[in-house]
Protein backbone atom coordinates (compact mmCIF):
# COMPACT_ATOMS: atom_id res chain seq x y z
CA UNK A 1 0.00 0.00 0.00
CA UNK A 2 1.23 3.47 -0.90
CA UNK A 3 -0.26 6.91 -0.50
CA UNK A 4 -0.05 9.22 -3.51
CA UNK A 5 -0.66 12.95 -3.15
CA UNK A 6 -1.77 14.90 -6.24
CA UNK A 7 -2.79 18.53 -6.60
CA UNK A 8 -6.54 18.83 -6.94
CA UNK A 9 -6.15 21.78 -9.34
CA UNK A 10 -3.24 21.08 -11.68
CA UNK A 11 -2.82 17.32 -11.17
CA UNK A 12 0.91 17.46 -10.40
CA UNK A 13 2.22 14.67 -8.17
CA UNK A 14 3.14 16.29 -4.85
CA UNK A 15 4.60 13.17 -3.27
CA UNK A 16 4.14 9.58 -2.13
CA UNK A 17 4.47 7.62 1.08
CA UNK A 18 5.31 3.94 0.76
CA UNK A 19 5.34 3.13 4.45
CA UNK A 20 2.89 0.35 5.27
CA UNK A 21 2.15 1.15 8.92
CA UNK A 22 0.89 4.73 8.93
CA UNK A 23 -2.22 5.58 10.92
CA UNK A 24 -4.91 8.00 9.80
CA UNK A 25 -4.04 10.10 12.86
CA UNK A 26 -0.41 10.39 11.74
CA UNK A 27 -1.63 11.55 8.33
CA UNK A 28 -4.10 14.03 9.82
CA UNK A 29 -7.15 12.29 8.35
CA UNK A 30 -8.81 12.36 11.76
CA UNK A 31 -9.12 16.15 11.39
CA UNK A 32 -11.25 15.80 8.25
CA UNK A 33 -15.02 15.62 8.24
CA UNK A 34 -16.68 12.64 6.54
CA UNK A 35 -17.52 14.87 3.57
CA UNK A 36 -13.91 16.06 3.28
CA UNK A 37 -12.65 12.47 3.42
CA UNK A 38 -15.00 11.42 0.63
CA UNK A 39 -13.92 14.39 -1.47
CA UNK A 40 -10.16 14.08 -0.89
CA UNK A 41 -9.37 10.38 -0.46
CA UNK A 42 -9.81 7.67 -3.09
CA UNK A 43 -8.99 4.01 -2.45
CA UNK A 44 -7.55 2.15 -5.44
CA UNK A 45 -8.11 -1.51 -6.38
CA UNK A 46 -4.44 -2.34 -5.66
CA UNK A 47 -4.66 -0.98 -2.10
CA UNK A 48 -3.02 2.36 -2.84
CA UNK A 49 -4.65 5.55 -1.67
CA UNK A 50 -4.93 8.70 -3.80
CA UNK A 51 -5.15 11.94 -1.83
CA UNK A 52 -6.12 15.29 -3.30
CA UNK A 53 -4.10 18.18 -1.91
CA UNK A 54 -2.90 21.56 -3.17
CA UNK A 55 0.62 22.11 -4.51
CA UNK A 56 2.65 25.21 -3.64
CA UNK A 57 2.08 26.87 -7.02
CA UNK A 58 -1.69 26.50 -6.84
CA UNK A 59 -1.66 27.58 -3.19
CA UNK A 60 0.18 30.75 -4.21
CA UNK A 61 -2.32 31.35 -7.02
CA UNK A 62 -5.23 30.93 -4.59
CA UNK A 63 -3.63 33.46 -2.24
CA UNK A 64 -3.19 35.97 -5.10
CA UNK A 65 -6.64 35.35 -6.60
CA UNK A 66 -9.06 34.34 -3.82
CA UNK A 67 -11.94 34.16 -6.29
CA UNK A 68 -10.38 30.93 -7.60
CA UNK A 69 -11.61 29.17 -4.43
CA UNK A 70 -15.04 28.89 -6.04
CA UNK A 71 -13.71 26.51 -8.71
CA UNK A 72 -12.95 22.81 -8.24
CA UNK A 73 -10.12 23.23 -10.75
CA UNK A 74 -8.89 26.56 -12.10
CA UNK A 75 -6.06 25.30 -14.31
CA UNK A 76 -7.07 23.85 -17.65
Amino acid sequence: MALHYHCRHCGVKVGSIDKMAVSSEQLGFDHLSDEERQEMITYQQNGDIQIKTICEDCHDALNRYPEFHQYESFIQ
